[in-house]
């Protein structure tokens, strides 16, 4: 038996998802595709569903961070290439195999394990060599390529069916560094034809290089952050139209009255100067509203701006309604999204609590339902 559940949600829109994804395919062109990122539970918004969306949209990539994420796809019927960003841990061998996932490639012991895993099925494991183009995080360097190349022709279990390399400074328009990066790479990919390997997929533009200049050998973009409708940094407003696809919501459950020097929620680090009314929101950090939002967050309720007031607290928000007398229990509240003509972006969030949107979209808890429009 099922229950109701408390009015607090996360309401996520899949025609938004379908329209970022289509906006992304008219900006690759007709001689690219797009990947979908859809690690992290698809950035918090739930992956099941949202790569069922993209596959109805015909998205035939995906990419995800770990075996589980692919084998948690697979096993609700994602039939599209299924890509693992992240390394494959011993003894995740089989599962890769089973579940028909295609590796990022990035050491060499990984590479063996694969291979003799492939070979003892009789089978070619397809793979995507990952390169360090400046990222100094994981790929392999390029003084250390020609000899990757050797030690992987000798690898029979694997086919080299991909080739991509990361950029480190696309969201800083006009980076001298990406520039840099797109030069090796295309220096890189050159090594690849000369060793005798023909990949199918080169790529190396995320969202924000997708709105970049590409390299003409590239005919693969991964999109990550724009799939969700936010922009990958400041300039980026406005050279693709998307559309947010989460917004946060929960419902007013209390309203009480307080008299001027009332100390308000943990630390009394507000205390009201006049009679004030007290919408009480259930919802707090544990959800992911962030506990610096503390005397600085707003909310939307009632079409009007109201101020989060006293410490956020694990499972409750306090705010301001003195200023909108006709807020009652039971009223909705955005705390996330847009609400008639107003509106809090993830890009909000972000500058006020020195972050980035990704992790503000990652962080909305999950025990937050997830509700599908």
């Amino acid at each position: 038996m099922s229950y109701p559940q408390r009015p607090t949600r996360a309401e996520i829109d899949l025609a938004a998802i379908r329209h970022n994804f289509q906006q992304a395919q008219k900006f690759a062109g007709p001689e690219r595709h797009v990947l979908a990122v859809v690690k992290a539970d698809a950035y918090g918004h739930g992956a099941v569903p949202v790569a069922r969306e993209l596959e109805a949209a015909d998205a035939g990539h995906f990419g995800v961070a770990l075996v589980e994420e692919g084998c948690e796809l697979r096993a609700a019927g994602i039939n599209g290439e299924i890509l693992v960003f992240g390394s494959i841990f011993p003894g995740q061998e089989e599962a890769l195999l089973d579940q028909r996932l295609t590796p990022f490639l990035f050491d060499l012991e990984v590479a063996r394990r694969l291979d003799q895993a492939a070979r003892s099925r009789g089978i070619r494991l397809a793979c995507h060599v990952k390169l360090d183009t400046g990222m100094g995080r994981v790929g392999f360097l390029p003084e250390d390529l020609p000899a990757v190349l050797e030690e992987i022709k000798t690898l029979p279990g694997l086919h080299v069916d991909g080739v991509l390399s990361h950029l480190a400074l696309a969201d800083e328009l006009s980076s001298a560094v990406t520039t840099r990066q797109r030069s090796l790479f295309r220096q890189q990919l050159q090594l690849f034809a000369d060793a005798g390997f023909n990949p199918s997929w080169r790529h190396i533009s995320n969202s924000a290089g997708l709105l970049g200049p590409e390299l003409e050998e590239c005919n693969l973009v991964r999109q990550g952050i724009s799939l969700y409708g936010g922009y990958p940094g400041s300039g980026f407003e406005g050279k693709m139209d998307l559309r947010p696809v989460m917004s946060l919501r929960t419902v007013v459950a209390q309203v009480r009255v307080l008299p001027a020097g009332s100390g308000i929620s943990y630390g009394h680090r507000f205390v009201t100067e006049r009679e004030t009314r007290i919408a009480v929101l259930p919802i707090g950090y544990a959800d992911g509203y962030n506990r610096l939002f503390t005397n600085s967050g707003r909310v939307i309720v009632r079409d009007q701006f109201a101020p989060v007031v006293g410490t956020v607290c694990m499972d409750w928000t306090l705010v301001d309604v003195t200023d909108i007398p006709s807020v009652v229990a039971g009223d909705t509240v955005t705390l996330l999204g847009r609400s008639a003509d107003l509106a809090i972006t993830a890009e909000e969030w972000a500058e006020q609590l020195d972050t980035i949107n990704y992790e503000i979209l990652c962080r909305i808890g999950q025990r937050v339902p997830r509700v599908y429009l």
